[in-house]
């Protein structure tokens, strides 16, 4: 069964994060990405270490874990964008590709020719995803974004994080980059919705994505609460706005999640704990009920918690179907059975590392199921290749374009060639 992208061309003119992850979807799902990448710099986050991918003899190679998380299925080509003849290259294979993805700031990729307007004249079944801070429009358009000042910017910081009057109150960012991952996921999504439109009508389109607009955007329920309601919300830290119980508990050998989302799993978790009476108390009997009693249950669940082990409460919680679970590190997760039996730590080999340990792509298809062809490419490792073989260069004209500084010289190792 052929890829559900086979066929797709996608010229990556992005770097770091959101522009990467969302090439690395399309390109899990069949799609040829061709990464343009800076000769002998590339992607920023290939520095981005310790801990760094170890070759065959142990030794650091120069590509980061960060690098790797977001770059498998593509082929890395190094083309200097400063110079006519790189800008050239960049031209010609937009005119062959379906997609071209770019993260530079507002009108940067203008002066060399490469803006939508200047490739929809040559290619106008081209789609064109552009990714900023703060998108291609209004007073902030020429601002720098990083998904940090994002996430502060974007509201999530007021929501996360515990209470300021509680101890180690304060706004928190989230643990990974949301802002550039779901603006990375954003942008699949609307990549593969103009393909679709495309295969209508022939038309390709301009899109454009900013962390900002996605950030606002996944505040989700908390920003339907506010415009609702005319009050922001506030940081709960592991507690819930709409629901209690909801949050953390300390048993007697570490912490739990309950997360009781109705008054029947509510008198369960308390019958439970040896607290019936809890569930009969009007203060607590309905949902409503418990929000506006919160401050005197919580420390009456908290101290019934403390009675029994992690274990103990988890098992009988799962047994009377209260939804629970434990707080893992991430060694704990991929220990887990559930995560091992659904196969999310894969390995690519390289052949300068050997297996290269990735997390899988979650999409579970039954026919064009996502498939890991090569591993996160070494620096310009496929600009012959891709020379050679999509713009039908020979051997000469390539070695012109790396002596007159175009390109790079390829990965250091030789693969290149």
């Amino acid at each position: 069964m052929p890829a559900a992208l086979e066929g797709i061309r996608v010229l990556d003119l992005s770097r770091v994060l959101a522009g990467p992850w969302c090439s690395q979807n399309l390109a899990d799902l069949g799609a040829d990405v061709i990464k343009v990448e800076r000769p002998d710099a590339g992607d920023d986050t290939r520095g981005w270490g310790p801990p760094f991918l170890k070759d065959s003899e142990g030794e650091d190679t120069r590509d980061s874990a960060y690098y790797l998380a977001a770059n498998r299925n593509k082929r890395s080509i190094e083309i200097d964008l400063a110079t006519d003849a790189g800008r050239d290259i960049v031209l010609a294979l937009a005119r062959v590709s379906d997609v071209v993805l770019e993260n530079y700031k507002v009108g940067a990729l203008k002066k060399y020719g490469l803006d939508y307007d200047s490739l929809r004249a040559v290619n106008p079944r081209l789609v064109y995803c552009s990714i900023t801070g703060f998108g291609q429009t209004g007073p902030w358009a020429h601002r720098a974004g990083y998904d940090f000042i994002i996430q502060g910017i974007g509201g999530l910081m007021s929501i996360t994080g515990e209470a300021d009057d509680r101890p180690g109150g304060g706004p928190q960012k989230v643990g990974v980059a949301v802002a550039d991952l779901f603006t990375g996921m954003y942008a699949t999504q609307a990549i593969l919705a103009a393909l679709f439109h495309r295969e209508r009508t022939g038309a390709g389109q301009h899109l454009d994505l900013a962390l900002l607009d996605v950030q606002v955007a996944m505040t989700a329920n908390m920003a339907s609460n506010y415009l609702h309601s005319g009050t922001p919300p506030k940081r709960w830290g592991n507690a819930h706005p709409n629901l209690v119980p909801y949050q953390t508990f300390k048993a007697s050998d570490g912490w739990i999640i309950v997360a009781v989302g109705n008054d029947g799993q509510f008198r369960r978790f308390v019958e439970l704990g040896g607290e019936p009476a809890l569930a009969d108390d009007p203060r607590f009997l309905r949902v409503q009920d418990r929000i506006r009693n919160r401050e005197a249950l919580v420390p009456l669940l908290a101290e019934m918690v403390s009675r029994r082990t992690q274990d103990a409460w988890i098992d009988g919680m799962e047994g009377v179907g209260v939804p629970c679970g434990p707080i893992n590190d991430l060694h704990q997760v991929f220990e887990n059975p559930q995560v091992r039996a659904r196969g999310m730590r894969i390995a690519i080999d390289r052949p300068d590392a050997g297996p290269v340990a990735l997390v899988a792509n979650p999409v579970k298809a039954s026919l064009t199921p996502p498939s890991y062809r090569l591993p996160p490419p070494r620096l310009g490792e496929h600009t012959d290749a891709v020379l050679s073989g999509v713009l039908g260069w020979d051997a000469a004209r390539i070695a012109a374009a790396r002596a007159a500084g175009a390109i790079g010289r390829g990965d250091a190792t030789g693969a290149d060639a």
